[in-house]
């Protein structure tokens, strides 16, 4: 696994307002979109955000979310898992996916 190069939270925002923001609430609290609220996502099992209707295939991945998993799964989400109901493309380049994920290190807690 490549090692994460250190992220920029300011620059995340910026990225997760254009990519994310859409489908997404990052605060915990807050609701659902087309995807699901991601408050409390580091620790917590894919597929296991209360109240949201996700796909077989995101409740069975099984994996916990932390840093190596969200930057590898930002890279190629329907690469990571297959059937997902996430239609983001993902995003190439590692030093975006460090930003976004120190932004949502903050944003999430």
């Amino acid at each position: 696994m490549a090692s994460i190069p250190a992220g920029d939270s300011a620059k995340g925002a910026k990225i997760f307002k254009t990519k994310c923001s859409q489908c997404h609430v990052a605060e915990k609290g807050g609701g659902h979109k087309q995807g699901p609220n991601l408050g409390g996502l580091f620790g917590r099992k894919t597929g296991q955000a209360e109240g949201f209707s996700y796909s077989k295939a995101n409740k069975d991945k099984g994996i916990t979310w932390d840093e190596d998993t969200l930057f590898e799964y930002l890279l190629a989400p329907k690469k990571y898992i297959p059937g997902t109901k996430m239609v983001f493309a993902g995003l190439k380049k590692e030093q975006d996916r460090a930003d976004l994920i120190a932004y949502l290190k903050e944003a999430t807690a």
